[in-house]
């Protein structure tokens, strides 16, 4: 027999997260002390990780609506785009980033699964996946010097993220087509495991997530619940510690084979008329799940724990709401088809059980065995959590308006040569093929653009659409201006579509920061969420949807803010979709804006002398989004042969990248003669936004430059593609850089720094 409940001390409540002051108002609501389920039922309903509650009043500043949005941020589990034709997509970008930290292969193996299920829980089919990470240094060259060496504890993470993203998605058959990852110490201890799942359907394909119609059966389907991932939302609700370690039981454990079976019988029984509501039981598990359909419903949910399916024995009612056993959802029928949901569920071999109705006074009513193990009324324990609206306080240095390269001696020729390679074997900017290669992303056979380019795009073959999408946030500029970083995340994404071809459609975001009661930290997030605003409404893309990722913390120190936008945008017609990569000799390299001067939040200074500093650089909206939309054009008309937007690492880094394929690398031969700035380091490295390299056939390039000059916009013929050699004529100097050698900086940066073979391809 299970031990008795504890009393509810005022230890326990503060073990729980609750202050003194939620507490009381706890007692309001409920006119009484609570019990011990009910304690911790409030625990994790009101935790940061499911409440938002010292973020919400800063997400009321994204912009939100727009004439092709369906379901708006936070109406759902995920938002819906309108792409035309009857048809839409539904998506959203998720963290794990706690769980991962702890256990890395299962805590994102289930950010995949926990993600997927958002998705299909709206009726939506999931398309495709990426993801957005970060880990601590993974070499010598890129840890800040005077620190213990962490580097076998961060590839340790890194290894286990990266298979666990495998495990799940290459099994339950969901390719992962792109991403992003950045190495940087602040992550020690603390990755970032960002995820983000796409899924298509028809309008009225569109389910719903409330508790409608009173008399309706409840129904728990799924794998059975048991004791992983027990209060996993208070867990991701704390900063990181040496305590953590004994935190493993919060770590949940997936099961990618269920989930398939799961998300084939879902999508089946949403097929039918017999589903009133669905919601799958993500973080806070039964109780999320539970409390929310009823809030959204305007009506109560009476369950009995008795019914519900387990597999441990002794489960006591506060195990079993709490637990984040994966693979499950709940089901609100309607009265008279329990037979349809009990026959589908029985066909796919899942658990399935009646264990509930919905009833008309508003309680999340909690039986066990008949006897009431929880009583809470249901709107104010899932929409009423206090909202606080911490201290700030500017944590940024000083940025000085000094010339920075002043600092450091200047960069000779030979020096400017091997700065590149440098350049090109960081593993933020190397090939990230060493983790692609062990993704299926062919799956399904939709995938176009594989990882690789600047956006991935897919093809929706029912609807006959395709998607371009990307993951973007530079943390080192947020790390030096949390506003235009976050400002800078928006654009990029941007670039990165247009260069694919695409029109930018909408933005889920995934806020990941410290500790929201240390002002700094909170300056922050609200610098950050008010240029994400501020981007998202000048490109019109309103933001559907995301997740808010607080405590990001280890002992190490606080994770530099990263704001991570995920953008999806609608590619008109085959023909458009645009990849970075040169295409043949011979072809006339451009450059679309400025050759820039800022090195500011520079990659080359991080890299080459191991310093975060300097102003990041401004983003002038009107000269970005002309660039983009000049650009577009141009792909429509057929006159871009490629295109590769500068970013990390400048235009030597993106001239680079340009000419590397795996099926056959091209070089180039370039003269930057159009630059008047003289030292090397600032002409080839430097980071100025809105800029993209093209090709073009020789033909072509007397228009595409006509164009720009008579919208008044930068642009200059560089070179042209060919040789097995990049050569650059620049500041009265000739670099010259072997294909094949820097190459294999770029290629095989990752493999050699992990020592370990590169994975063959799945």
């Amino acid at each position: 027999m299970p031990s008795a409940d504890p009393i509810v001390t005022a230890e326990i409540v503060a073990k729980h997260g609750l202050t003194p002051e939620e507490y009381e108002r706890v007692r309001r609501i409920l006119g009484r002390d609570p019990n011990f389920t009910e304690l911790g039922i409030f625990s994790v309903m009101w935790s940061e990780h499911c409440s938002y509650k010292n973020s919400r009043r800063e997400l009321k500043k994204f912009p939100t609506t727009g004439p092709n949005i369906l379901v708006r941020a936070g109406e759902e589990n995920a938002g819906v785009v309108d792409i035309g034709d009857g048809w839409a997509v539904c998506f959203k970008i998720e963290s794990h980033n706690h769980p991962s930290a702890i256990e890395p292969f299962q805590g994102a193996a289930t950010g995949v699964g926990g993600i997927i299920r958002d998705i299909f829980t709206m009726g939506a089919r999931p398309e495709f996946l990426l993801n957005s990470l970060r880990f601590g240094p993974i070499t010598e060259g890129n840890r800040k010097s005077g620190t213990r060496n962490q580097l076998p504890a961060n590839r340790r993470l890194f290894q286990g993220v990266v298979a666990g993203i495998a495990h799940y998605g290459n099994c339950i058959g969901v390719p992962t087509i792109g991403g992003e990852i950045y190495f940087d110490e602040s992550f020690e201890g603390n990755p970032l495991v960002n995820v983000f799942c796409l899924g298509s359907l028809r309008h009225e394909q569109l389910a719903r997530g409330a508790a409608s119609g009173v008399g309706n059966p409840v129904f728990y389907v799924g794998a059975e619940t048991g004791r992983d991932g027990l209060a996993g939302a208070a867990f991701a609700s704390r900063a990181l510690t040496e305590e953590s370690k004994e935190d493993r039981p919060a770590v949940q454990v997936g099961d990618p084979f269920k989930e398939k079976l799961l998300l084939e019988a879902c999508l089946e029984l949403l097929a039918t008329d017999a589903v009133a509501g669905i919601q799958d039981m993500g973080a806070a598990g039964l109780t999320c799940s539970t409390c929310e359909t009823a809030s959204r419903g305007g009506t109560g949910v009476e369950i009995d724990l008795a019914k519900v399916p387990k597999r441990e024995s002794g489960m006591t009612p506060y195990e079993i709401l709490l637990s984040e056993s994966q693979e499950r959802m709940l089901i609100i029928a309607r009265k008279g088809k329990e037979a349809v949901v009990r026959q589908i569920f029985e066909k796919w071999d899942l658990p399935c059980a009646e264990i509930g109705r919905v009833t008309d006074d508003g309680m999340m009513r909690v039986l066990n065995d008949g006897a009431v193990a929880a009583e809470i009324p249901a709107k104010p324990l899932a929409d009423e959590a206090p909202i606080y609206e911490r201290e700030t306080q500017n944590g940024a240095a000083e940025i000085a308006e000094e010339d920075l390269l002043k600092k450091f001696p200047a960069a000779s020729p030979s020096s400017a040569v091997d700065h590149l390679r440098q350049l090109l074997r960081d593993p933020t900017i190397a090939s990230k093929n060493w983790v692609y290669r062990q993704y299926d992303h062919m799956v399904r056979t939709g995938t176009v653009v594989r990882p690789g380019s600047d956006g991935a795009v897919f093809h929706l073959r029912e609807a006959n659409k395709f998607l371009a999408a990307t993951t973007d946030c530079n943390s080192l500029y947020c790390h030096l201006d949390p506003r235009a970083g976050a400002k800078i995340a928006v654009a990029e994404a941007a670039r990165n579509l247009t260069c694919s071809g695409a029109v930018p459609l909408a933005v889920s975001d995934n806020l990941n920061f410290g500790n929201p009661y240390k002002p700094e930290n909170f300056w922050q997030l609200r610098e950050a969420v008010e240029g994400m605003a501020e981007a998202c409404r000048e490109f019109q893309t309103p933001v559907i949807g995301g997740n808010v990722s607080l405590y990001n913390e280890s002992p190490a120190g606080v994770v530099d803010p990263t704001p991570t936008v995920a953008m999806v945008g609608l590619i008109e017609r085959e023909e458009w979709i645009t990849t970075q990569h040169f295409k043949a000799a011979g072809d006339v390299v451009i450059l679309l804006g400025e050759f820039g001067s800022e090195l500011g939040g520079s990659r080359y200074f991080k890299v080459i002398h191991g310093k975060k500093l300097g102003r990041p650089p401004r983003l002038v909206y009107e000269r970005e989004i002309a660039l983009q939309n000049a650009l577009r054009e141009l792909i429509q008309a057929g006159k871009i042969r490629s295109a590769h937007d500068c970013s990390e690492g400048g235009l030597a880094v993106a001239l680079a990248e340009c000419c590397f394929h795996p099926a056959g690398s091209l070089g180039a031969t370039v003269d930057l003669a159009g630059t008047t700035f003289s030292p090397l380091e600032q002409i080839l490295f430097n980071e100025t936004q809105s800029r993209v390299v093209i090709s073009c056939v020789p033909e072509d390039a007397d228009a595409i430059l006509g164009l720009f000059a008579s919208r008044k916009l930068p642009a200059a013929r560089l070179g042209l593609v060919g040789g097995n050699t990049i050569d650059v004529t620049v500041a009265g100097e000739s670099l010259r850089w072997p294909l094949a050698e820097i190459y294999a900086d770029w290629h095989d940066a990752i493999a050699n720094a992990l020592r370990a073979e590169t994975p063959a391809t799945l």
